[in-house]
């Protein structure tokens, strides 16, 4: 394997995790204020992630990734105004 196929490897599990560890937060039922700004900021990494290395932005000229990165930072913030 390549360094982006190992790149891309390690992202992955790197979204597995962040993705098992909202799981266990939905199961176990934690909440609060602190515990959804957490979920949240791993919802936010998960996607600067996706878009970095699986959607070949990482080097990409800045307009493009500031329209991702803008997008996802409204979709996350009305998810927190809409569940605080």
């Amino acid at each position: 394997m390549d360094k982006a196929g190992y790149r891309a490897l390690r992202v992955w599990l790197a979204l597995v995790v962040l993705t098992l560890v909202t799981y266990t937060a939905g199961r176990t039922g934690l909440g609060g204020r602190l515990v959804i700004t957490g979920l949240l900021l791993s919802v936010f990494i998960k996607g600067q992630m996706i878009a970095d290395v699986f959607m070949g932005l990482n080097g990409v000229r800045s307009p493009w990734r500031w329209m991702v990165t803008g997008w996802l930072l409204v979709v996350v913030t009305l998810i927190g105004v809409a569940f605080s």
